[in-house]
């Protein structure tokens, strides 16, 4: 196909997707006053919580496969190029110390390598081979689950690094803005937010990416939370990096179980700083080293791991 051939079906396929649809009633935007531009942009974002509220089904369904797999000791990789890349960096790399998973059990792959985070990597998202040698790098297997992340649903690198995953047997997602995507059409479970013409024709870092962003924060939240990541609603598993951290430890272990601050910081101390065990050794009754083994027992399910020293 030569350039100028290829360029009118990559301008016509562009044509058919809602996410750069033109908007003629906001032509004259840039005339309006500042408040009132600010008024229609805020009224945009309203809208993208219900078009996220009518995939829900097809969100938990890929949580439940995707919690599966990591309960196996599987990974949860995003590939994505420019802003949907960058936003599955941003939620890998918060899994972390809200949840002390590994580092490398929740990878964002964006299309360019760490460069494309800040800047333009020419070409990086038009090749599917470059998904493919990203995740050739991370030994990918049948456990794991790789998450294409595409705002029009057709970029090539999203594409190709779920068409590669699933043909090596690992779960593959795909979440786009567009309907009848081929990113949704390659991956065993599709995600399809249609949030409509942007604010600025074809700025997909507006609703799509707001779309995205909320997607991917249940995935990996609802995912952590059915692998006993939390209690309750609480972060038991959270790194205490810092003093925030170390404070919203010490105000866990003290909300689950009642016990005053002396006895919080006696338990920190026998746990080196582990939430989950703290609690145990409050709760149970048992020792440091006890607890351990009942979470290790559990699976690191707190719940389990109580039920268990009470029986």
């Amino acid at each position: 196909m030569t350039s100028t051939s290829h360029d009118r079906d990559l301008r016509s396929q562009l044509e058919t997707l809602t996410t750069e649809a033109f908007r003629p009633e906001l032509a004259d935007v840039d005339r309006l006053p500042t408040p009132e531009i600010a008024r229609l942009m805020n009224a945009e974002d309203a809208t993208v919580a219900g078009a996220v509220a009518e995939q829900v089904p097809a969100i938990a369904a890929a949580i439940d496969a995707v919690a599966e797999r990591m309960a196996r000791g599987g990974r949860l990789v995003y590939a994505g190029a420019g802003t949907a890349g960058r936003l599955g960096v941003l939620d890998a790399s918060e899994c972390p110390p809200t949840f002390n998973t590994d580092p490398a059990r929740v990878v964002g792959l964006i299309a360019g390598g760490p460069d494309a985070m800040v800047t333009s990597v020419e070409g990086a998202e038009d090749s599917p081979e470059l998904a493919e040698a990203d995740l050739d790098a991370l030994g990918l297997t049948a456990d794991d689950t790789v998450v294409g992340i595409s705002a029009s649903g057709r970029t090539p690198y999203a594409v190709g690094a779920v068409t590669y995953a699933r043909e090596r047997g690992a779960l593959t997602v795909g979440l786009s803005c567009n309907r009848g995507s081929a990113l949704a059409a390659a991956a065993e479970h599709g995600i399809e937010v249609v949030v409509g013409p942007e604010f600025l024709t074809g700025s997909t870092r507006l609703k799509a990416g707001t779309a995205q962003k909320l997607v991917l924060n249940m995935l990996s939240t609802i995912t952590m939370i059915r692998l006993g990541k939390t209690y309750g609603n609480l972060m038991v598993d959270v790194r205490a990096s810092n003093e925030k951290l170390r404070a919203r430890s010490r105000r866990i272990v003290a909300q689950v179980t009642g016990a005053d601050d002396a006895a919080v910081e006696r338990a920190l101390a026998a746990t080196d700083g582990e939430v989950k065990h703290a609690i145990l050794v409050l709760l149970a009754g048992v020792d440091g080293p006890t607890a351990a083994r009942l979470l290790d027992e559990a699976d690191g399910h707190l719940r389990a791991a109580l039920a268990a020293a009470g029986s």
